[in-house]
């Protein structure tokens, strides 16, 4: 968890409605590749914890005999529950909870997997747990966009989003200091996973990256949706200010861009250890 910050419900308020066209998608067949590299072949049972609007959950879905999303926030659920109908994904289950609940009665996994959520989490208590859940020779996924990826290979037909003006907009209206739910981030949020993990009995780290680089044109209103979709800049922490916010970010948007805003997908960067066995 992250150092000085404290978990509360508010941490995505408002923000599940803005996260499937506001967030940049995996890289294409991720799942797949992951899918290849740990020999899943529709048996067993994958828990997505932190999983959100079950982006993640259900294109893992089809490698099992069941998938389990597990998130705390019902608006995020509900948002997973209706892509699953709408893309006519079966055989999962949303279940309400926080990692710090598990095992929570849900019984043994072939793998668990974490999509840039195990920062937010009691980490040491949430990898013991998950260590418990696993099958013998199961895996702990851990999910994210890889980190300064390399530049593009396909010209971008237009302007990227103006990010660092985003951030200096969001810290005039919120603070210098990074908003999370009720509290904030002082020092960021935490990383090595792999002494996290190996404290808990993991063994054999392996790392795949998944190539991406697809150009996605984005509109104004895309871009605002990522923005409402982080924690950093959720709705709710705007309070009455909220529409003096979005005012201000649509006219730095129209600035940079009337026609609108392009993106390399960025490559998909995929950690994985065992439990032994």
């Amino acid at each position: 968890m992250p150092e000085g910050w404290q978990w509360d419900g508010t941490l995505f308020r408002g923000s599940a409605a803005h996260y499937e066209r506001g967030r940049l998608p995996y890289a294409p067949g991720f799942a797949g590749a992951v899918a290849g590299a740990l020999g899943w072949d529709g048996r067993g049972r994958v828990l997505d914890v932190g999983c959100g609007p079950g982006t993640v959950t259900l294109d893992l879905a089809p490698f099992f005999t069941e998938a389990v999303g597990l998130d705390p926030d019902e608006d995020m659920l509900g948002e997973a529950g209706r892509r699953a109908d709408r893309l006519g994904v079966s055989g999962v289950r949303w279940v309400t909870g926080r990692a710090e609940d598990l095992p929570a009665g849900l019984g043994e996994f072939r793998a668990v997997v974490f999509a840039q959520s195990f920062h937010w989490t009691d980490r040491d208590r949430v990898a013991a747990a998950v260590f418990g859940m696993l099958a013998p020779g199961g895996a702990f996924v851990h999910v994210g966009d890889l980190k300064d990826p390399p530049a593009g290979a396909t010209p971008l037909p237009l302007p990227v989003p103006p990010y660092e003006g985003i951030a200096e907009l969001v810290r005039r209206h919120l603070g210098p200091v990074r908003r999370a739910g009720q509290g904030t981030l002082p020092h960021g949020t935490p990383g090595r996973e792999d002494l996290v993990l190996a404290r808990a009995g993991f063994e054999g780290f392996a790392r795949l990256v998944v190539p991406a680089g697809q150009v996605v044109e984005r509109t104004e209103d895309d871009v605002v949706s990522w923005v409402f979709s982080c924690s950093f800049s959720a709705p709710h922490l705007f309070g009455d200010r909220l529409g003096d916010f979005e005012r201000d970010l649509r006219a730095l948007l129209r600035r940079t861009s009337a026609d609108g805003f392009a993106e390399h997908v960025p490559p998909t960067g995929v950690m994985t250890w065992r439990r032994p066995g």
